[in-house]
């Protein structure tokens, strides 16, 4: 029987909003694993906890850049927020997403590259580390390309010009007006930030992310007549692609239609059909376990 701590339900409950003895029975019963809890919760219709992977604070940026069709975002970790607002890491986060523009997303390749006034990139990380004296860190990186149109991006939180705390592209295909195609990009990308989808479209999601869904659709009505469960699985389904898939999203600047409405009908505007080929969307610190600490206990410490 794992150890069931303080902590562990203190956190379950912060990621579901769900009572301290619920937490520690879903805890309990699912052996202290707290994606597994998070589902028992669910299955008993007592969390509506989020469905994506888990997202905890960490420090740093994120950038964008856009070079010839082709977006880059990328995220460069640090020990605290102080760091963030440093001038000589925001250019290194800006020299670094200049580069990944160039060399692709793979961060073993872009760490191997030429720097900006020389050395490669993971000799700038060493030397910024050096300087600053905290440690930092190119976590990943993603790219969207076009053949013909534009990369629109947008930056929630920015701290400086392309920097900030949640990055977007998105690559719209089209030979239509480039102004046009330029502010409808944006308005895509702030969905994208707002909306936050799993994939695209329901066909490009994980299958284990859909799977995942049907078992809690199936156990949270178990006891049901199978033909019911059936009806209630694929309606639960549909329900779930609509928030999670992009092009079935509601539109956040019109949420009476589609993603993929609101792309037919701006093919007036821009005067040729439009399609969405991808996107990339990097939150600060998803998915980063990071150290709890109490602020005022070490300045205690230390005096």
């Amino acid at each position: 029987m794992a150890q069931i701590t303080a902590a562990m339900v203190k956190d379950l409950r912060e990621k579901t909003g769900v009572g301290m003895m619920d937490c520690k029975t879903a805890l309990n019963e699912t052996e202290g694993n707290i994606e597994s809890a998070i589902d028992w919760l669910r299955k008993k219709g007592l969390s509506k906890a989020a469905k994506k992977a888990d997202r905890v604070a960490a420090e740093g940026l994120v950038a964008i850049a856009v070079r010839n069709g082709k977006g880059v975002v990328v995220e460069v970790n640090s020990e605290t927020d102080f760091v963030a607002r440093n001038d000589d890491f925001q250019k290194l986060v800006r020299n670094i997403a200049t580069v990944a523009a160039e060399q692709g997303s793979d961060v073993e390749h872009v760490k191997a590259a030429a720097y900006p006034g020389g050395g490669k990139v993971a000799e700038a990380i060493s030397n910024a580390i050096a300087t600053i004296g905290e440690n930092m860190t190119l976590r990943r990186a993603a790219s969207v390309a076009v053949q013909q149109g534009v990369i629109g991006q947008y930056m929630h939180n920015a701290v400086s010009e392309g920097l900030g705390k949640i990055g977007v592209i998105v690559g719209l295909e089209s030979s239509g007006g480039t102004e046009a195609l330029t502010a409808l990009g944006r308005q895509i990308a702030m969905h994208i930030a707002a909306a936050s989808p799993l994939a695209l479209d329901h066909a490009s999601i994980d299958p284990a992310v859909i799977e995942r869904e049907k078992n809690v659709l199936a156990e949270k009505n178990a006891g049901k007549p199978a033909h019911v469960l059936e009806k209630i699985v694929d309606s639960g389904l549909k329900t779930f692609f609509k928030e999670v898939s992009l092009l079935d999203q509601a539109y956040i600047h019109d949420t009476g239609k589609s993603v993929t409405q609101a792309l037919k009908e701006a093919e007036k505007t821009v005067g040729a059909p439009i399609a969405l080929t991808g996107f990339a969307r990097f939150a600060l610190g998803e998915g980063v376990e990071k150290e709890a600490t109490d602020f005022a206990a070490e300045v205690a410490s230390m005096v």
